[in-house]
């Protein structure tokens, strides 16, 4: 008897391993290059002979032809230590390179007219708000927000943030960029429609980086993961019964949907709760969705949330 309890567990796992195969997309045929020009390097070892071509190799990055300020930055005391230290941290990013190619092969099966981007390394001064620009053809990564959440440079910034400042969180940052050039806002202000654009993001991150565990990909530590997975019918409960998801309240953005330490409730679960808990709602919305409708990713994009709403068949876990 138990050698068949055995068997019927083991015959289980297998059954949804190949479930979980079935969910990804062969890319190994899917030709992508991934060039990574390390403009940091370049940059803050210049002199007076070399940086008159760097210039002319990169003008987009000189909009002001005065070499003193250029000099002025080289020289300067944060940028040089930012510079050192990203050094020691991302010196070779082989490991990066590999995830941003398999990022860039998804992206290609799910969008063909996907081309590749130059990506350019720099030093930014900590500028969080800008770890990653992608201008189509150029793709910006500031090493320096990529140095490990411990490190001392960021003992200023909230764990929330610092968090992510993490070179695993590099390929999110690339993918959630990329993602906008193929987001269709539906530009309703029902807390309804928000959430569940917020879902249709996520789910093209599944989709662009099936590898990546939700928890990075929500930017959460793996016991916020936990609390909401484990409230998710409270948080349900809690949106319907105060009539939130007709509201167009623009509060709720803040209090649900920001980037923040906490989500607003106003109860005593605050203290507990990560920030973005309506992300993370609209994206079980939208995942319900895709499950119990035959629909192309494409197709989702187009969707109203109206009706990927009612046609989700969503129903939180208890």
């Amino acid at each position: 008897m138990k050698k068949l309890t055995i068997l019927v567990i083991v015959l289980l796992g297998l059954i949804s391993c190949e479930k979980e195969l079935k969910k990804k997309v062969d890319v190994s045929n899917v030709n992508i290059s991934v060039l990574i020009e390390r403009f940091d390097q370049k940059f803050y070892q210049a002199n007076k002979e070399t940086l008159p071509s760097l210039k002319k190799e990169y003008p987009y990055l000189f909009p002001v032809d005065n070499d003193s300020i250029w000099f002025s930055k080289i020289n300067d005391t944060l940028e040089q230590e930012l510079y050192k230290k990203s050094q020691d941290v991302l010196l070779n990013l082989d490991n990066e390179k590999a995830k941003i190619e398999d990022l860039f092969k998804h992206v290609k099966h799910y969008h063909s007219n996907f081309k590749e981007p130059k990506i350019i390394t720099l030093i930014t001064k900590l500028d969080y708000q800008n770890k990653v620009i992608y201008a189509d053809s150029l793709l910006f990564v500031s090493l320096d927000m990529y140095l490990g959440r411990d490190n001392e440079v960021y003992e200023g910034f909230p764990l929330y943030l610092a968090r992510n400042f993490d070179k695993e969180h590099l390929v999110v940052d690339i993918a959630e960029k990329i993602s906008e050039k193929y987001f269709i806002s539906s530009r309703k202000r029902q807390f309804l429609d928000l959430i569940i654009d917020e879902g249709k993001k996520m789910y093209l991150l599944d989709k662009y980086l099936p590898a990546i565990s939700d928890a990075q990909k929500m930017g959460y530590s793996e016991e916020k993961l936990e609390w909401v997975l484990l409230n998710e019918s409270q948080l349900w409960t809690y949106f319907v019964a105060n009539k939130l998801l007709y509201s167009t309240d623009n509060q709720l953005h803040s209090r649900f949907i920001a980037n923040a330490p906490f989500s607003k409730f106003y109860i005593d679960i605050d203290k507990d709760s990560p920030g973005r808990v309506g992300v993370w709602l609209g994206w079980q919305i939208v995942k319900s969705y895709m499950r119990n409708n035959n629909v192309t990713l494409h197709q989702l994009l187009q969707t109203s949330a109206e009706e990927i709403f009612k046609k989700s068949k969503y129903k939180p876990k208890k």
